[in-house]
């Protein structure tokens, strides 16, 4: 599941980065002045106030810098328009040192597709809104605690092949050590002890600033019984939402039952 919400955002980001590469290369010239293309040939042809004496031809669109202020211009002329003829119809000389305008052509939009890329722009918003439903929807088939991950406990568990923490690699509190033997022995032989009509504590308080060693200490006391160790923060039980605090206890302990007999340690509380 965390391989395919990983491709998922992947895939998303590539198509984002695609279509902003597509909308800003494909729409060359975006910050010039809109003008028709009588004003243009007004501002080339112009005896008194010559404006542009040069062109540059996209596809059907036109481009053209004011000699004077260097204000950019763009123009459409119709898709498959010859401008040549269209500028000598309009008695505009393009060849020759004595021309009215020098004309440039290059091929449509530099190479980029315009078409492809307004559709790839246009379906974008579909395409995210598709993969977003898809992505809930597999989320959704994981059972409805399940839903958005919010009621899943996140206690960690030590146990199996991890490295395993006994009393030896513990440091001073002799006498701590010496009281969590006790539980020690409850662990490994709780039968004894219920026969004898005993019962098991339900839990230990550890008391002391941080870096006294309770964590150490409580993992101590899973690796010398050779139980697993579940680990977690009091601060997720805090609800962010109503409920999820209570669900998250309860998946806890419901995987500590499964895992029985363990230790549960919650720290920060």
């Amino acid at each position: 599941m965390n391989l395919f919400r990983s491709k998922f955002f992947l895939l998303i980001a590539i198509v984002a980065v695609v279509a902003i590469f597509f909308s800003t290369f494909s729409t060359g010239g975006s910050g010039a002045e809109e003008k028709s293309f009588s004003d243009l040939v007004t501002m080339i042809t112009s005896k008194t106030d010559k404006r542009i004496n040069e062109i540059e031809v996209k596809g059907e669109k036109v481009y053209a810098t004011d000699i004077i202020d260097q204000t950019e211009y763009k123009s459409r002329i119709g898709d498959n328009t010859d401008i040549y003829q269209v500028l000598t119809e309009q008695g505009i000389t393009w060849n020759g040192e004595d021309a009215d305008v020098a004309v440039t052509q290059k091929s449509s939009e530099s190479g980029f597709n315009s078409t492809w890329a307004a559709l790839l722009i246009n379906f974008l918003p579909l395409i995210l809104f598709g993969g977003l439903l898809i992505f809930l929807l597999r989320r959704a088939q994981s059972g409805p605690n399940q839903a958005m991950g919010f009621a899943k406990s996140k206690a960690k568990m030590f146990a199996g092949n991890q490295t395993i923490v006994t009393f030896a690699d513990v440091a001073g509190v002799e006498e701590s050590k010496e009281e969590l033997q006790e539980i020690v022995e409850f662990l490994q032989h709780s039968e004894k002890f219920l026969a004898m009509g005993a019962r098991i504590p339900k839990g230990v308080l550890l008391v002391g600033p941080p870096g006294t060693g309770k964590t150490l200490l409580s993992r101590a006391v899973a690796g010398e019984a050779g139980v697993p160790f579940f680990s977690i923060s009091g601060s997720e039980f805090v609800e962010m939402f109503v409920g999820v605090g209570a669900a998250r206890v309860r998946d806890l302990f419901d995987q500590a039952k499964r895992n029985a007999p363990c230790i549960v340690f919650v720290d920060e509380i």
